[in-house]
């Protein structure tokens, strides 16, 4: 892992390299494409948990008492909707006790800014270690506004996971929210004058849910 523009953690890995690959690949079906993405999810929670704190226990073995460790905080996933459902699966089964909430954004037509349009999370988001989960950072307009709701909703311990990353949007999150981490499978060159990732690979939801 190595860190690029401040707060962007960058997981360096040979089965990422190689999962991100079969990502970009046009040819990849909708299948293909939702198992890498569930593969580097893995990644991404193992990545990611590493910062977590534990606390000790003891657990009873066949034999006698041992010392064990339990998660100190709790874990809630945030996948924006819809692209982001693609991941939490992978993260769950790394963080199994974890809890997931929604969050839905679309893009109001006359102002241009992303506008809540549906939000469920469990309560204690303010005691949690909060994932938001996103495949693409592309300009980090609806990232960083899903970040401010969040925010605004208690959470206090927030990661921001992806795959692609462009460093427009690494520039949005650190400059709107400079002690969120965010974890990524790539880091990318640049945005075309649409706003897309280059080189990038397409929408990521159309691609996980097979709607192109």
């Amino acid at each position: 892992m190595e860190t690029t523009n401040g707060n962007f953690f960058l997981i360096d890995h040979p089965l990422i390299k190689r999962d991100v690959t079969i990502l970009r690949d046009l040819r990849t079906g909708p299948e293909i494409f939702r198992a890498a993405l569930h593969r580097i999810s893995n990644i991404l929670a193992v990545e990611i948990s590493r910062d977590f704190n534990i606390t000790e226990t003891t657990v009873e073995t066949p034999l006698e008492r041992t010392r064990g460790y339990k998660l100190e905080q709790e874990v809630v996933l945030v996948p924006v909707l819809r692209a982001g459902l693609g991941m939490v699966s992978g993260f769950l089964e790394i963080i199994p006790d974890a809890k997931a909430g929604h969050i839905g954004l679309q893009r109001d037509e006359l102002t241009l800014l992303p506008v809540e349009y549906y939000y469920k999370t469990p309560r204690n988001i303010a005691g949690s270690i909060v994932i938001l989960l996103d495949p693409m950072l592309a300009t980090g307009g609806s990232s960083s506004a899903a970040i401010q709701y969040l925010k605004d909703k208690g959470a206090k311990n927030l990661v921001f996971a992806c795959l692609v990353a462009s460093p427009e949007g690494v520039q949005r999150l650190f400059n709107d929210h400079p002690e969120v981490k965010i974890y990524g499978a790539a880091m990318d060159r640049e945005l075309n004058n649409k706003g897309y990732i280059l080189p990038g690979l397409g929408d990521a939801g159309d691609r996980t849910f097979g709607t192109l």
